[in-house]
């Protein structure tokens, strides 16, 4: 029953990711908006980006070695997440945040194995200020997984 919750989040994740990519990238054609799609001007909008490297474009690498160093990296992670999950008395939230890191994960692996890089196409601005940075849901997920990892990990203070 536990690692259902696990897998079922994960599952949901991944899912709710790389629909999203497909729809924005190939439905919607967000590469051919050389200004992108403003979806909730100028909070949100659509550009497309090519992500080699990690989160905000970190240790941008063209090569070969560098993109299955990530792969293997994120699959790393999810197998360590995965493992310390099932193995330990996690709660049900812990469970529903480790497949959200999970899935997430995964789908910036799936990225990077069928394009050589992960797809992103988020932007946020606010009040002013023009946020050059694009993301994807598969960076909310690792994030909000990670961070509910460590604010609800059910230890109690000593």
């Amino acid at each position: 029953m536990r690692v259902r919750v696990l897998l079922w989040a994960g599952l949901a994740a991944f899912a709710i990711d790389q629909l999203s990519k497909y729809l924005v990238v190939h439905v919607l054609r967000v590469a051919d908006h050389p200004g992108g799609i403003d979806v909730l001007p100028p909070m949100l909008t659509f550009r497309y980006g090519e992500n080699r490297g990690i989160n905000f474009g970190l240790f941008q690498g063209n090569s070969e070695a560098a993109r299955w160093f990530l792969v293997a990296v994120s699959l790393a992670i999810s197998i360590g997440v995965f493992v310390w999950l099932w193995r330990t008395a996690a709660s049900r939230r812990m469970l529903v945040f480790g497949g959200l890191l999970i899935g997430g994960a995964l789908g910036n692996v799936v990225d990077r194995v069928l394009y050589g890089y992960v797809l992103d196409f988020l932007n946020m601005s606010c009040c002013g200020i023009n946020n050059p940075y694009v993301f994807n849901l598969a960076d909310v997920f690792i994030f909000a997984g990670a961070l509910g990892l460590v604010l609800f990990d059910g230890k109690k203070p000593s």
